[in-house]
This record gives C-alpha cells, structure tokens and sequence, in this order.
C-alpha cells in the first residue's frame, strides 16, 4: 500500500436536510464528536474490545497505545528499530497487531503479526513476509493490460507498469481475531491469510483484480491517448478486513495506483467466504478505502481517507451515504454508542484524534 498526500486538518459535522411538503427544514444537527485522544501521529489504524477500551496504532511512530475508558493511556508497544505499527485488533483478551520493517527506497523488507497477551507479554506470532516469499499467492494474477495492442503498449511510460502478475511484496495492514485464527489482510500481497494458534500462515483468498476502462483523466498521468477504452487491472489493496453478522468477512479495498479522486471513485468493499475463500462484490464508488465497521445489523461504515466523510452502505445497498464528513478519516469501528473513528490521521504538524461519532 503506498502512502503519500497530506491534507489539511479538521472535522466537520454534515447537518442533514429533512424534507417536509415542499420545503426543506434542518434537521437536528448530529451530536458532536467526542474527542477520546488527540496529537496523534498517523492513527492509521483502531480497535475496541469488549470491555471499551480503545488500541489505536500511530504507524509512522512505531507505537500503539491503550485508551481505557477513563481516557488513561497506557503505551503497549513501541518499535524499537523504526518499524510502522499497525493493523491492530483484539479478541478474547489479546491483541493482535503487525510490524513492517520499510527499506525508504525499496518499501516493506520484514513483516511480522505480533501479539499481546492478557498479561502484557508481547511475542511474535508469524513471519508474515517469510511466507509471502515462499507462497506469492497472487502470483498468477494478470494486472496491467491485458488486450492493449502492442503498439499502444509499447507507448506506456516505464513508470506505469503496462502488463504485469503479481511480485513478492508483503504488507500486513489489517488483523481480525476470529474462532479459526487471525485473518491478516495484506496490502502488499493482495490477500488475505490466515495464522493459526501455532504460527502456521495459509492462504484464505486472493483478491480480484480491480478493473479500470482508461478515460481521457488518465492522461494526465503519462497513458497514451491510445489506450482510451481499453481496460487497465489495478491490484486489489485490503486495507481492512472484518467479521459481518452473516459470518462473512467483509474487506475493504483501495485500487493499487492513484489511491486519490485522479481515476474516481474507484474503492470497494467485498465480502469473503471464511471457509471457502469465495470473493462476492458488495459495494464500489469509494475514495480511498482505508478502513470499515459492520454492525451487529449489517451496516458498513468506511472511512475514506481522501473523500469528504465517513460514509455508510446500509444493509442491502450497493452505495455509501454519507455518516459524518471528516478530514482524513482513517479507521473506523462500531460502538453501541456511536462509531469511533480516527481523523486528521495524516496532518502536519501530527494533529491525529481519535473521535467517538455519537449516533
């Protein structure tokens, strides 16, 4: 998964309109946000366990931290070579989180999912990277053109790969503790794995390609005018991945190039057999899908780190609406109270908080 932009700092609150007869009254506006931690440095990543306690990582520090309900916060853990923290979950007393070693000039060299247990003990769980090398589960997945003349193709800027299967790259974004093990969803792998209690990493699924027909927007980008019409595969990123009501895990995707509006709205969220592997669509038209929460009910809330708010996808639908606007939202999880949520996650000066959205 790459990472680069930062935005400007802030949150705001959308002040729906409720219709009545032919003239639009405001609403109500919603409560406001309730700040649970603030001057964070890239809070990429949250988790709530049962007891409301809140884990939030800031990755680019190297460090997760504990929020008690109280508001005391305690450091968990802090990466002693400068590794990125994150993908952070808890289940049945431990927390599950990964570390990436990241070389500045060649990306993620070393990942590891680690976790904690009830006492405190921090131990590595499974060589997360050691397995992407001997596995490469996306190895045979087409990505770039696949039917580009080769003429056209030959047009392509060395900058955008043309044509391409999927190379040894590993970047454990996301964890979810479920009766079977933890599920990892690996940004740099396009996959979701599975790690059992001994350590032992297996492939659940392979995410599909995400396709993108090159329109005239992309030639701002170095394409060929050529290439108009013709379908680009962009790899599938999992940036999160939960478990839905109806036992399926739910997975939210970024397209692996421009990870901004330059293409549209080209996010989604899929859903994923646990036992099977099997990949169903659920919902497209995101921007930047950098996280999600599933409801007991079965409602999808997404953060959309470079879109204009936290969106929903009401059980049954296709499309996000919009839940609240919010400045680089990044990570989002359900509450009984409300959605918690980190915003402002990549300001500058850090400015990070995490946020409780009352409903």
């Amino acid at each position: 998964m790459k990472r680069s932009l930062a935005l400007s700092a802030g949150i705001a609150l959308a002040i729906p309109l409720a219709l009545t007869g032919t003239a639009a009254t405001a609403a109500p506006a919603p409560p406001p946000p309730q700040v649970r931690a603030e001057n964070l440095v890239s809070p990429l990543k949250l988790a709530v366990d049962v007891g409301g306690s809140i884990y939030v990582t800031q990755n680019f520090a190297g460090q997760l931290t504990k929020i008690a309900r109280d508001g005391t916060q305690t450091p968990l853990y802090t990466s002693e070579n400068g590794a990125e923290v994150g993908g952070v979950s808890a289940f049945l007393g431990t927390v599950y989180f990964t570390e990436t070693v990241i070389d500045p000039n060649i990306g993620p060299v070393e990942s590891y999912l680690k976790k904690i247990d009830r006492h405190g003990n921090v131990s590595d769980l499974a060589d997360i990277r050691a397995y992407e090398n001997q596995a490469n589960p996306d190895a045979k997945a087409q990505y770039g053109f696949t039917d580009l003349p080769a003429d056209c193709l030959a047009q392509v800027p060395a900058q955008i790969p043309g044509s391409y299967t999927g190379i040894q790259d590993s970047h454990p974004y996301a964890t979810l503790g479920t009766p079977i093990g933890t599920v990892v969803a690996d940004a740099g792998s396009n996959a979701l794995f599975t790690v059992d209690r001994a350590g032992k990493v297996r492939t659940l699924a392979v995410l599909p390609p995400q396709p993108y027909v090159v329109d005239e927007a992309a030639l701002a980008l170095g394409l060929p005018e050529c290439a108009i019409g013709y379908t680009y595969n962009f790899e599938p990123v999992p940036t999160d991945v939960e478990l839905g009501p109806d036992g399926w895990l739910y997975v939210s995707l970024l397209p692996g190039g421009p990870e901004g509006p330059e293409l549209g709205a080209r996010g989604a969220v899929v859903k994923v057999n646990l036992l099977n592997g099997k990949v169903v669509p659920v919902a497209s038209g995101l921007v930047t899908a950098t996280d999600l929460a599933v409801t007991p009910g079965g409602d999808i809330y997404v953060a959309q780190l470079f879109g204009p708010h936290i969106g929903v996808i009401k059980k049954g639908t296709s499309e996000a609406v919009p839940f609240r606007e919010a400045t680089q939202g990044a990570a989002v999880e359900w509450g009984t109270k409300g959605i918690y949520a980190t915003v402002n996650a990549l300001s500058d000066p850090p400015a990070g908080q995490v946020v409780l959205l009352p409903f």
